[in-house]
């Protein structure tokens, strides 16, 4: 899916109908992301040699194909791209392929990433200034663009990956330390391509839209330092082999800086953020009649923690009224975190991701009240590993779970929230949408 007519779609009553107007609020949110709808405002004149794509990231196919689209027919284009397993649309009917397409694994790294990044890398050999070379990011390239740094193999990139997931550390302090363990990360991947110019066109998946965090920013400059990676991996108590450790204390692996001359001609431009997405179900909201308000698009914290204050938040106006009048509904973004618990003896693993473990903490903040509906979910359509893109939680959430056999606490103890919403039919499945803006979340109060 490239492009979709949203204009097309019936507007389900929000009175009648709540669980489904909060997914057409979240439909309009992931087609505002869609790369087809935004990218052509951003497009450079074709240059005087060659142009060559680059690009990693979920929504890596989509962009691919919307550039294929609006890239004059008479003008060369080639490359290479890598998504995550599945994330490959349809081929629209006529479009020609002239970019090569392929995947790998998400969120931990495998060694189809690892071929890809080698290749992507030896690709911008022979570059000159007459060339150009255009690069698709976005949210998920960090894991699809592996290329471990002198002394770490993909197995210790692997671990580290997975203990940084697992650990609640922020995708800022994530990305710092997958930057200065890589040979592609981190403005490397710009510094390949001198002196040909660089032009990035990629989709935010991150707090800020800071360039430099999204997929680990391979082709702007990065202002961490080699002692901010090992002071997070210190925090986090995640272990790097010895020679590794060596070189970021002194400073071995730094990454090209703001000031690195590499960079002064490249450009970069977001051709699609949270924030515009969230505007986007604001104004379907609002044109259903129900007033809208957004909280912010750089929500960030514990999962289920965010949920309690959203919940919180909804009770009040529900109650009385404040801070906003009601019926309304309640949007927010951004990209919270969930520590994983221990588990005890013959505990089973938990499922979920971050959307799922936030409706479970809302549910139990909200205590089955009346009047309350909410959708949380990714808008790459996947929440955590997992096949769905979120859940939702309807005033009788808590009664129904019990009811099932479900008691929230248990699935809160082993960050199940696969198992719960699953059991009362209350999780929110898509599939891949081909875009990512991060987080989506709707609370409807009537």
């Amino acid at each position: 899916m490239i492009a979709s007519n949203p204009a097309a779609r019936t507007v389900p009553d929000a009175r009648k109908a709540p669980r489904d107007f909060l997914e057409h609020l979240y439909r309009v949110a992931v087609d505002r992301a869609l790369p087809l709808s935004s990218m052509g405002a951003h497009l450079p004149p074709p240059p005087k040699g060659r142009t060559l794509v680059l690009g990693a990231g979920k929504a890596g196919a989509s962009m691919a194909q919307a550039l294929e689209a609006l890239w004059p027919a008479d003008a060369p284009l080639s490359g290479l791209v890598v998504t995550r397993y599945g994330h490959i649309p349809p081929r629209p009917e006529g479009l020609a392929q002239r970019i090569e397409i392929v995947e790998a694994s998400h969120p931990v790294p495998d060694a189809a990433g690892m071929e890809a990044a080698a290749r992507i890398l030896a690709l911008t050999q022979g570059l000159t200034k007459d060339d150009l070379v255009l690069c698709l990011i976005s949210g998920g390239g960090s894991s699809l663009l592996v290329l471990p740094a002198e002394g770490l193999t993909l197995e210790d990139k692997q671990r580290i990956n997975k203990e940084l997931l697992e650990s609640g550390a922020s995708i800022g302090e994530m990305n710092c330390v997958r930057k200065h363990l890589s040979r592609i990360k981190g403005g490397r991947l710009a510094a390949a391509c001198a002196p040909a110019k660089v032009v990035t066109l990629t989709i935010s998946d991150v707090p800020g839209d800071d360039p430099a965090i999204i997929a680990s920013g391979p082709t702007v400059p990065d202002d961490t330092t080699c002692a901010d990676a090992l002071t997070i991996l210190d925090r986090y108590r995640i272990e790097v082999p010895g020679p590794v450790r060596a070189s970021l204390k002194s400073g071995a692996l730094e990454t090209p800086n703001p000031q690195d001359p590499v960079f002064k001609n490249n450009e970069v431009h977001l051709i699609a953020t949270p924030q515009q997405s969230l505007e986007a179900a604001a104004a379907a909201a609002r044109a259903a009649g129900i007033e809208a308000h957004i909280l912010s698009d750089e929500i960030e914290g514990e999962s289920r923690e965010v949920g309690k204050v959203h919940a919180a938040l909804a009770r009040s106006v529900a109650h009385r009224g404040a801070p906003f009048a009601k019926p309304c509904v309640i949007l927010s973004g951004g990209e919270t975190t969930v520590t994983i618990r221990p588990r005890q003896p013959g505990q089973a693993k938990g499922r979920g991701g971050r959307a799922g473990e936030f409706c479970m903490g809302l549910a139990g903040a909200l205590i089955g009240q009346e009047g309350v509906w909410a959708l949380a979910a990714d808008t790459d359509g996947i929440d955590g590993v997992e096949d769905n893109a979120g859940a939702f939680v309807t005033p009788d959430t808590l009664a129904r779970a019990l009811a099932a056999g479900k008691k929230l606490s248990d699935h809160l103890d082993r960050n199940d929230a696969y198992g719960y919403f699953d059991a009362i039919g209350d999780l929110l499945v898509t599939g891949p949408t081909h875009t990512n803006v991060n987080d989506f979340r709707a609370i409807l109060v009537l």
